[in-house]
């Protein structure tokens, strides 16, 4: 299933929606403005909050928490030692499964795999209209929410590492 991702630049509260290949409302990115940390919600077409998405406060590293209710169910960090490409590790809630990302995050050109398979691969190339990107959930057993949300957050990480956002 293809998703098309369009963002709002210097939008109060970071507010987008996302649309499925027929073009309905999937899932809205509500950005939290005048929160003391960086918080998110995605929510259904029917406005119903499906996962919340935060910045761990007190941690060595910028680190983001996605949860469903009150249980979590991961934690994104970037990778220590990753020169050439973004690299951002998803820790699952499990403990035992991790996700890695890698590619060229800012430039919405990236992948989500799980030991060496495709999960997602999120791109720009798809798309001909300025600042909207496709992720392209490959797994049909995936979640779509969660890797959206994960996308979400490697996004905002790699944007607040380089001072594209406050």
């Amino acid at each position: 299933m293809r998703y098309e991702v369009r963002e709002r630049i210097l939008g109060i509260g970071e507010d987008y929606w996302i649309e499925d290949e027929q073009g309905r409302k999937a899932f809205l990115v509500d950005g939290k403005a005048m929160r003391l940390r960086d918080t998110f919600e995605l929510k259904g077409p029917d406005g119903q909050v499906l996962i919340d998405i935060h910045k761990k406060v007190f941690a060595l590293r910028d680190t983001m928490v996605i949860e469903r209710g009150d249980e979590e169910l991961a934690r994104i960090r970037r990778k220590r030692l990753s020169l050439l490409r973004n690299h951002y590790r998803v820790q699952l809630a499990d403990g035992s499964t991790e996700l890695d990302v890698s590619g060229k995050v800012l430039d919405r050109e990236f992948a989500v795999e799980y030991e060496g398979e495709l999960l997602a691969e999120i791109s720009r190339r798809w798309l001909r209209v300025r600042d909207t990107y496709g992720v392209n959930v490959v797994r049909e057993d995936a979640d779509p929410a969660l890797l959206i949300s994960v996308a979400v957050c490697v996004i905002h990480l790699a944007e607040k590492e380089r001072g594209v956002v406050d």
